[in-house]
């Protein structure tokens, strides 16, 4: 958690020091990714079930029940997302000649990235759809800044390949929305589909 605000307000150097951290896997969810990741799926369990979204004249809102279903799915694709996307950079790091890359340098890049989305998903508080939005388009901006600055900087390879090595992310993180868009609908068909109180 300490590298949280420093990653938003002062990327470059703080990427210097998350490059100098080794930790493991399971450090890295432990200190960092099960706390952060909890912040939407909370935010919108709260947002959903007691303020609503307003259409026209009425207020839409979820049950509970349904509302903590949908959230704990949200809360495990955020998590199995982030060590997939993680597992990849470690994967792809050999490509793009990156120095002594290990799974857990993976899960952290991939960790320390998302957390504009991570801080964005509090926007689910006050569900207001344009103001998510525009939030959330302007975290998925600084989420992308973040990528191509750390990439070069955490694994140690010129800003050309760092280039490179980040476009790569980027396409694995849409296929990766996509497949999650998929499952999504998967699993509202298998029955975890909202149900409103009205």
């Amino acid at each position: 958690m300490n590298h949280l605000f420093g990653i938003l307000f002062n990327p470059r150097q703080e990427w210097e020091k998350i490059r100098d951290d080794a930790g493991s896997v399971a450090g890295h969810y432990f200190k960092y990714l099960l706390w952060v990741g909890l912040f939407a799926p909370a935010a919108w369990y709260y947002g959903s079930t007691q303020i609503g979204w307003q259409l026209g004249d009425r207020i839409i809102k979820l049950t509970g029940e349904s509302a903590a279903e949908i959230m704990l799915l949200f809360y495990i694709a955020i998590l199995l997302a982030t060590a997939f996307l993680g597992y990849m950079i470690h994967w792809m790091a050999e490509t793009y000649g990156a120095e002594s890359s290990n799974l857990g340098k993976g899960i952290s890049i991939a960790g320390y990235t998302l957390t504009p989305l991570f801080i964005c998903g509090l926007t689910g508080l006050y569900p207001v759809l344009w103001l998510d939005m525009l939030f959330g388009c302007a975290a998925a901006a600084y989420t992308v800044y973040l990528l191509y600055v750390g990439v070069p900087i955490v694994m140690r390879i010129p800003p050309e390949r760092g280039f490179l090595f980040a476009s790569a992310m980027v396409g694995v993180g849409l296929v990766l929305c996509a497949a999650l868009l998929g499952a999504t609908v998967i699993l509202w068909e298998m029955g975890a589909m909202p149900v409103f109180t009205d």
